[in-house]
């Protein structure tokens, strides 16, 4: 293969699978229909196992079809986790910023997630995400909580989001895209 034809094979569409998960209630797939279908659903039944959808992304040339797992939170369903999480190239971990006890319950969601990926011996990026921006004054989450949950795990990045309003829901999905494709070595973006 020439230079120019690794170039054009990097140019055409991959598949990455994306995991979100975290407690029950927290916005997850609030999210996730915000960023596809571009509207609230003010009352989204609870997810029984997982949903799974698809978003394309055309990011510096690069086309890229993400498959995103939506993780239910029930407790019942952490069974699960390494059943759909294997093969995750990318996650979220989203928590409540009004419910403290959706991120403090972060240790053993994400030790869960990652048991599963460590048969396959390769780091992902992963996004921590707060959702429900849009009540802020209702906040339990502060400063020194998330310090140390940031502290203790190696995120790429962390974001707070409101489905409601759309704040930072492209966004969340557009950097963990890179991330991704960086990852992949099919990109290269300063952070």
């Amino acid at each position: 293969m020439i230079h120019s034809d690794i170039i054009l094979a990097k140019k055409r569409a991959k598949s990455y699978k994306v995991f979100l998960f975290g407690d029950g209630g927290v916005g997850k797939t609030t999210l996730v229909c915000r960023a596809l279908k571009r509207k609230f659903q003010f009352d989204t039944p609870m997810t029984i196992g997982t949903n799974y959808y698809i978003k394309h992304f055309k990011i510096e040339g690069i086309k890229a079809l993400f498959q995103i797992w939506d993780f239910g939170g029930e407790d019942r369903f952490r069974y699960l986790i390494p059943l759909y999480a294997q093969g995750s190239d990318g996650g979220i971990f989203m928590y409540d910023i009004t419910r403290r006890s959706s991120l403090l319950c972060i240790d053993d969601w994400l030790n869960t997630f990652k048991q599963s990926l460590n048969k396959e011996k390769r780091e992902i990026p992963i996004l921590l995400v707060g959702g429900k921006l849009d009540l802020e004054h209702r906040r339990s989450v502060f400063n020194d909580d998330l310090f140390k949950v940031k502290r203790a795990h190696n995120f790429y990045a962390h974001f707070e989001c409101s489905s409601k309003s759309r704040e930072n829901v492209e966004k969340i999905f557009k950097t963990l895209a890179q991330a991704i494709l960086m990852n992949d070595n099919y990109l290269q973006i300063d952070k």
